[in-house]
């Protein structure tokens, strides 16, 4: 997805940006996750330091702001890694964010979080440490010790600023999560040979291999993809989602226990509207055809 087209001529500033906070329920203490495009806002008084502190000021000094500060992009070699100096990809905002002294990083190299405020380390702290989830980006990516699960538990506000659900990193919490459900309904003596017939991280690594030789078929990976952007559409029409303004972009929000505990539900009663081979026939294998349906 493309971000929305910003008017330079709007000017957005610090307590513009917390009132657009505000707006779709944002209060002092909550913690809030957003993904964002500051192009898509207008012209940001102050560059991408007064988006972050408009958050702040709307969450106050008992809330934590946090920002996905993902770096693996296919193309490196995760021995790179470092929390302290890896660069943030989704965008200036992120990466101005993880270089702030106020800021802590988890430390994971292709889903780590970066936050800020009271409960900033106890959001990014132990990331991949115990409680293994099956995942294309590594175990460790969306684990019990994650802060991905940490914004679930918490409830905390999800936001999207000038852009969609397609860039929805909680949708990939999802699919682990999942992928973790199904296993769990299938018997016992089973669970070890479909967890091995999950795809995982080498084979991810073989597609950007693939793509760096020029090789395009489609990969068959099997993973439970869904269309993000049209999970989000879904999401919307139910209520979910709240919507506001920052400057000329669309401020989303949705609580992440709603997202996620409604993706789930959806995708277990609708398999086949949303997912695809191969991942539906290892569904199926492991579930049933609509015997085992408690989520």
């Amino acid at each position: 997805m493309r971000p929305e087209p910003g008017d330079p001529s709007v000017r957005v500033t610090v307590e513009d940006v917390a009132a657009g906070a505000r707006s779709v329920g944002v209060q002092p203490g909550d913690t809030v996750m957003f993904h964002s495009s500051l192009s898509s806002m207008g012209h940001a008084v102050g560059g991408p330091n007064t988006v972050i502190e408009g958050f702040l000021r709307a969450v106050g000094p008992e809330g934590t702001v946090a920002v996905p500060t993902l770096w693996w992009n296919g193309t490196q070699d995760l021995a790179d890694w470092d929390p302290e100096t890896s660069p943030s990809y989704p965008g200036i905002i992120t990466e101005t964010f993880r270089q702030r002294p106020d800021s802590i990083r988890s430390n994971n190299p292709t889903h780590s979080i970066s936050a800020i405020g009271r409960r900033a380390a106890e959001l990014t702290a132990d990331h991949g440490k115990w409680g293994l989830r099956p995942c294309i980006y590594r175990d460790e990516a969306f684990a019990e010790a994650s802060p991905w699960e940490r914004l679930y538990q918490w409830n905390a506000h999800y936001c999207f600023i000038g852009v969609d659900f397609t860039v929805n990193t909680m949708g990939h919490y999802c699919q682990s999560r999942l992928v973790e459900w199904a296993l769990q309904q299938a018997p016992p003596e089973r669970r070890a040979e479909l967890d091995r017939r999950i795809s995982r991280w080498e084979d991810i690594q073989e597609y950007y291999e693939q793509r760096r030789r020029g090789l395009t078929d489609p990969p068959r990976f099997t993973w439970p993809n869904y269309n993000f952007q049209r999970m989000g559409q879904h999401l919307e029409s139910l209520g979910l989602v709240r919507l506001g303004k920052i400057g000329s972009a669309t401020l989303r929000a949705i609580y992440a226990r709603d997202m996620v505990d409604t993706i789930l539900a959806t995708l277990i009663a609708h398999p086949e509207e949303w997912l695809s081979e191969p991942f539906l026939s290892w569904w199926y294998d492991a579930v049933g055809r609509g015997e085992k349906r408690e989520s």
